[in-house]
């Protein structure tokens, strides 16, 4: 299968699936009781905040960072069991399975951008500001716009990534 017909079905109603957006045909789409919607960074970096909030950002930001690390420009199925054994950590196993497959697939998704120089490193400094640096969601999600790959790429090496 090719990475942009990925489709993964969780237990709880959510479908995850690639599906064609503004750019391209790597827009992350979440379908739940038969409503097709794109997943918007806001929505699933406040539910990542969440999750650290109840299970800590250390363990969180750790578990991400796995899965960043696992991610290509291709979907890949080791990643997909990774996610699987992270999730099971968490209560919520379902929606948590989710929540990091959606990061990955927007991952993907960056890694298959045309000319990127950043990749998926865009979602990881975005995260880590979230999580790591403590500021708004707002700022985490938006602060990027507008501002030079040079300049993005100076600020994740400055965090080691």
């Amino acid at each position: 299968m090719a990475t942009k017909d990925f489709r993964r079905e969780f237990e709880n109603g959510i479908t995850l699936m690639y599906s064609h957006g503004n750019f391209d045909d790597y827009c992350v789409y979440k379908v739940f009781k038969g409503k097709k919607r794109a997943v918007h960074d806001k929505e699933y970096f406040k539910e990542l905040f969440e999750l650290s909030e109840e299970y800590g950002t250390d363990k969180v930001y750790s578990d991400f960072v796995k899965v960043f690390d696992n991610t290509h420009k291709n979907i890949e199925e080791g990643a997909i069991i990774l996610i699987e054994e992270i999730s099971r950590d968490y209560e919520d196993f379902n929606d948590v399975e989710a929540l990091f497959t959606i990061f990955y697939m927007t991952m993907v998704a960056e890694e298959n951008k045309a000319y990127t120089r950043l990749g998926k490193r865009i979602k990881r400094l975005g995260v880590h500001i979230y999580l790591i640096d403590n500021e708004s969601l707002d700022y985490s999600v938006n602060f990027m716009k507008g501002m030079g790959w040079r300049q993005i790429d100076k600020l994740c090496k400055e965090r080691g990534f």
